[in-house]
């Protein structure tokens, strides 16, 4: 159950993410309160994973999941470049990520 935790706590990281650049600096009401919404709950899903899983897997997997969904937000929504070079290091995050999981029970 906590590896679920940390993979929905990283999606309301990439949420929280997305929120924050929707609110243009905090100035969209909404928007300030979705991220803060998001925000919290991404860290206490994140708390409540840590609490079986190790800490540094833990969080690496959850900002690896926030990178990548970044990125892939940005790529989808706001036109961000999608060149080679990034794809390579993105997947060279999900990697990371795949590795760390496998590497912990």
């Amino acid at each position: 159950m906590a590896w679920v935790l940390l993979g929905i706590a990283g999606i309301f990281e990439v949420l929280f993410v997305l929120s924050m650049k929707l609110s243009e600096g905090f100035t969209k009401t909404k928007y300030f309160v979705s991220s803060v919404i998001a925000g919290g709950t991404s860290f206490y899903l994140l708390s409540l994973a840590l609490l079986e899983v190790p800490v540094g897997t833990g969080y690496g997997i959850w900002t690896g999941i926030g990178a990548v969904g970044s990125v892939a937000v940005g790529m989808l929504f706001f036109k961000e470049s999608k060149n080679i070079r990034k794809l390579v290091f993105v997947g060279m995050i999900v990697s990371g990520v795949i590795g760390l999981r496998l590497v912990s029970g």
